[in-house]
This record gives structure tokens, sequence and C-alpha cells, in this order.
């Protein structure tokens, strides 16, 4: 039998991801490289659907196939986990589902374990939809470890964390960021300056830099920094350069790796970014020729819990980091002249790593919420925070801060 070309491409990343540790869009990029575009959205439905729902889906394994999935041969694991969630998640009819799982477990050269898929396989057919309905809203049906659901509900209640996890388990909008000329045909211009909602993102005006794909909540980071022509900024932790190329005045762009301000300096020439300077160096510890800035951007790696809709493995390995978040919000204030503005922002809805960091930094906060009402923050309209359920957009806090 003849296992289509999606399904292949979504059995590989389940299994590199769970099995190797390989990350779910690395893995896709390359095993969906010679798929027609409509075979290749369907395997990314397939694959980043799968590894989202992969709780939920392992327990209507264990439950229903009534062997721990922990104890499966891995081709198997990956093999039911597609067939699982293409019974429970899709239109897919069962008897494909099944006979496409079972032969690429013949396919791993487990014969033996056929019998067994094929089993298992006939029993979620006939209870995975049921499972699920049973299930209570949470974040076992909804598919999110433990602690993540509760840092959403602790810091947003119970309905908007549900609300939250939710959007972030399906697609959201696709907003490119325009460069140098006219809007892509069909794009459709959003609330904020230079933002386009698209259908699908345009490779080829990509690769000349004329869009830049780029969440709104990204995109309004790089806005609030407001800095003119004339202004010394520091942007931290710049790679891969979007919120960087929108930047006016004379940039500096630090970065710690170096495989990533190579990546970092690439997408400025294409972008046009003349403005920007890339230094390689820790942000934490700034040389201390960096200084005397009248504006600085730290965009500050966190736990993402705000982009995990984007990033379908991120729910798997997610940790927060408010120390490191502090102490570069720490570095660039030490290097911004007195009287100068910090825009600290993360990619995550955590109170821990947001308000909290600020707080701990010292510094005075500038409100922005009535700047930006849209995107005032709900319990806080000093800070900004997008959310996915409401706005649309990835999750971003975002702060301004006075030195």
């Amino acid at each position: 039998m003849v296992v289509s070309p999606a399904r292949r491409v979504a059995y590989e990343v389940l299994l590199r991801v769970f099995e190797q540790d390989a990350y779910a869009d690395r893995v896709f990029r390359t095993a969906a490289r010679d798929l027609d575009e409509r075979e290749r959205a369907f395997a990314q439905r397939l694959s980043y659907g799968a590894v989202q729902r992969v709780r939920t889906l392992d327990h209507a394994i264990d439950t229903l196939g009534k062997r721990p999935v922990r104890k499966l041969d891995p081709p198997v694991r990956a093999a039911l986990r597609l067939g699982a969630y293409q019974l429970g998640y899709t239109d897919t009819a069962s008897h494909a589902a099944a006979n496409e799982s079972v032969e690429l477990v013949r396919r791993a050269r487990l014969e033996r374990a056929v019998p067994f898929t094929n089993a298992v396989m006939r029993r979620l057919a006939e209870g995975m939809r049921a499972l699920l309905d049973s299930l209570p809203d949470g974040a076992l049906k909804e598919s999110y470890p433990d602690w993540i659901a509760e840092t959403f509900e602790r810091d947003l209640g119970h309905d908007d964390a549900l609300a939250l996890m939710r959007a972030m388990n399906e697609p959201l909008e696709t907003v490119v960021r325009i460069v140098r000329g006219e809007p892509p045909l069909g794009a459709e211009p959003t609330d904020l300056p230079g933002a386009f909602r698209v259908e699908r993102v345009d490779d080829l005006a990509v690769a000349e830099g004329r869009i830049w794909p780029q969440s709104r909540g990204s995109q309004l980071a790089g806005l609030v920094v407001g800095s003119q022509d004339g202004d010394r900024v520091l942007d931290v932790c710049s790679a891969p350069g979007g919120k960087t190329s929108q930047l006016r005045g004379e940039v500096t762009a630090v970065e710690l790796d170096s495989n990533r301000a190579s990546e970092l300096r690439e997408n400025l020439a294409l972008l046009g970014a003349t403005n920007v300077t890339v230094v390689e160096a820790d942000g934490t510890k700034l040389p201390p020729e960096l200084d005397g800035f009248d504006r600085a951007l730290v965009d500050a790696p966190c736990s993402g819990l705000g982009v995990l809709g984007q990033r379908p493995d991120l729910r798997w390995r997610a940790t927060p980091l408010p120390e490191l978040q502090l102490a570069l919000l720490r570095a660039a204030a030490a290097r911004v002249k007195p009287g100068g503005t910090i825009i600290y922002s993360v990619c995550t809805i955590n109170a821990d790593e947001n308000e909290a960091v600020v707080e701990a930094s010292g510094l005075e906060v500038l409100p922005l919420g009535d700047e930006w009402p849209r995107y005032a923050h709900p319990r806080l309209p000093q800070f900004l925070l997008t959310l996915p359920h409401v706005h649309g957009t990835s999750g971003f806090f975002i702060s301004r801060l006075r030195v």
C-alpha cells in the first residue's frame, strides 16, 4: 500500500520531534521540501496539529489501546499518534487513517507490531470522538502541560485561559510588514501602519526584501520603540531582525550567537536596514564602548507562551527565564542616558516574565494604554498585552520604561 506524501512527512516530524528532540518547523521544512502546495498544506496541518495535540492523543491511545504509549516502539508510537490525530481532529476517513498508520509501521520493519497497530486503530476509530467529547475543559482536552494552563488561569481567569488555549490550537492570521513598494495583491490592511493580512506569504517578495512575515504583536513592539532619525538605539537580542529593521536612527544590534548574528546581518541587508551595526556580544555583559544610548529595545528570550500556536513543539519544551530577562534589562538600562527610554518586550503571557520583571528592575513605567488602547493590558493598562484569543495575533507583553 502507498502512504501519501503528506502522511510520510507528518510521521517523520512526529518521530524526530519526540524521539530525537528535533524542532518541528526545521524537520518539516526539510521533509516537505518536494511537496506541491496542496500536499504541503495538508502535511503541515497533520504535523503541527499532532505535535500540539500529543498529550490528548496519548491519553486516547493509552485509554483505548490499553497499552501505555511510553512502552511502544517509537515508529509504532508515531504512527498511532498520527492516526489518532486524523480520527479526532480531521475529516479523514477512518479506513485511510488506519491503513496508512499500519503501513508506516510495516515500512519501519516492525511486522510483529502490525496486528497490534491495526487493532488499536480500530478501537480509536470506534471510540476516539466520544472520548474527546467526554474530556472536561482544560489542559488535557486542549493538550497543554498543566503548568502552562495554570499560569494562564492565574493571570487571565478560567474563561480567558480556556479561550486562549483553544485559540493557540488553531491557525492565527498571517501578517506581513511592507518594507518597500506596494502591498501584495489582495492584502488587507490592519490597525497597525505597514502591517497587512494575507492569505499566504509570497516567498518571492520576501526573497526580494519587499515584505517581511511578522505578526502584529511583534510589529507593535517595534513600533512602540518610537526611535527617530538622530537617535542612538541599542537593540539587545536582536536576531532574526524583524523588529531591528523597524527602528530608525543609529542602531546597534547585539546578538550573542554567531550563527544567528550571521542570519541577522543577511536579513538586515535584504531589508535595506543600512542604519544598523551588528555586534556579537553577550547582552548581559555589554562591551564598554556601547554606552550613551537614547533608547533601547530589550526583546528578551522567554518561555514563548504567546507564540505556542506558531511553534507547535514549544509547549513541550518551554521554560520561563525571568532571571535572564532581568539581567538583560538591567544591562541595557546601564547603557541608556538618564531620561532615555527602554522598551521591554517578550512573546509570552506569564506575569512572572512580564510585569514582575519590570517591577524588579526598579525602572519608571511610562503608560502605554492610552497610546494603544486596543492592546492595553486587561489588568494593568500601563502595559500592552496582545492576546491570540482577543486580537488574533501572537501574544506579546510590551512596556515602556524610563531610566
